[in-house]
């Protein structure tokens, strides 16, 4: 990688005539943060360890140079071009979430968000130091380790002159399925007024992040902003919206695979999908396997159905856990598949020109590792831009 140290060697940053703001998204994927921010904003540099996500990234974004695949361990502020308005990193979850095992910053995985901020540092001390940095992760970052890794992630913003904010945001605001996330934006200056409040606001600030927050040491809590956002009003679609139609019957489970799945829900799902039978027309549940107490000292595998037009969170093929299934209830059949690589790509908010892996389970894990484009696209336009001063309309989703 570039030498830092030798400014000749600085990588320089392409001219924008229009004047966009430029960002650079680490942890990319398949690139969903570019696709939230639209063409009002434009990428500088783009960085993820995968190579089947970087393939990804290429087919809906081109080759331009922005993508460098490797270990952000290894990169320098010289190898990142220009200075950059907006700083984006979606560290890995995996020692933050609750299938993980608890090792949460110190872990190798999540423990990559130092690698990160250490290229902010390092940016600053040759004065190119972003205006706003992003990071992004599960909430269990949020009480990880007792409150320490939320507690480190503060007082990395606070340390490096950045006025930060946490917000937890559900994706269910904007698309048919949960996954409520937690962001942490820094701003370096001050912020207007308008965009913040005096104290937490729900849904945004959460008991369990207002009590995160009161542990925070007290110079690190001067630095906090509670960000005030507006409540989305455009309507949502539901679930049975996004699906796709005329599958082939390959795609759909042997009728016996589905009576084995109603046969592991307890009496009360049972009933839900009975009463739905008898509704007639077409009804459309999400169905998890969950390991629950068997009221006897035990543990017994149930399959638990929600009928409530949102699909539970996208997860990813490894590590083991239960993969989402689709119940479709149609004029009173009852027939079950796994959600479509398209349906979980239109789940995170991407259109269908949004080219994805040609493998299913490539597909799978980069939807379900992603960032749901609209979150971003409505951050954008209520957060950054107001923080940044700019005035270019941001346009979700356009792969152009």
């Amino acid at each position: 990688m570039a030498d830092s140290s030798d400014p000749s060697r600085l990588r320089p940053a392409p001219a924008d005539a229009r004047g966009r703001p430029g960002f650079y998204e680490f942890f990319a994927g398949g690139g969903m943060v570019r696709a939230g921010l639209g063409p009002g904003w434009r990428c500088l540099f783009a960085n993820d360890l995968d190579p089947r996500k970087a393939r990804a990234y290429r087919r809906n974004w081109g080759d331009g140079g922005e993508l460098t695949v490797g270990d952000v361990a290894d990169l320098t502020p010289a190898d990142l071009p220009g200075r950059a308005d907006l700083m984006w990193g979606s560290f890995p979850c995996q020692d933050l979430s609750l299938a993980g095992q608890g090792a949460g910053l110190a872990g190798a995985r999540s423990g990559a968000f130092h690698a990160f901020w250490s290229l902010v540092t390092g940016l600053a001390r040759v004065g190119r130091a972003p205006g706003l940095v992003v990071v992004e992760n599960v909430c269990g970052t949020i009480t990880s380790r007792g409150g320490r890794d939320f507690a480190v992630i503060c007082e990395a913003f606070a340390r490096a002159g950045y006025r930060f904010g946490p917000l937890v945001i559900n994706a269910d605001a904007f698309l048919p399925q949960s996954r409520p996330r937690l962001f942490i934006v820094g701003v370096r200056g001050q912020p207007g007024a308008d965009l913040t409040s005096a104290g937490p606001e729900a849904p945004w600030h959460t008991p369990a992040l207002v009590r995160a927050v009161a542990q925070l040491a007290p110079d690190v809590r001067a630095q906090l902003a509670w960000w005030r956002l507006p409540t989305p009003t455009a309507p949502r679609a539901g679930l049975a919206d996004l699906l796709e139609r005329d599958l082939p019957a390959a795609r759909w489970h042997a009728p016996a695979r589905t009576a084995a799945l109603l046969d592991l829900m307890s009496p009360a799902h049972r009933d839900r999908v009975e009463a739905a039978r008898r509704a007639g027309g077409l009804t459309v549940g999400t169905v998890y396997r969950r390991t629950r107490p068997d009221g006897a000292g035990g543990r017994v595998q149930r399959a638990e159905v929600r009928f409530d037009g949102i699909a539970g969170c996208l997860r990813t093929p490894a590590g083991g856990s239960s993969r989402q299934t689709l119940l479709v209830i149609d004029r009173g059949e009852v027939r079950s598949r796994l959600l479509t690589p398209r349906e979980t790509a239109r789940l995170m908010g991407l259109d269908d020109a949004y080219g994805l892996p040609d493998s299913d389970t490539d597909a799978y894990h980069l939807t379900g590792d992603g960032v749901p484009a609209p979150v971003v696209a409505w951050l954008a336009r209520t957060l950054f831009e107001p923080l940044l001063g700019a005035t270019a309309p941001v346009v979700a989703c356009d792969m152009g």
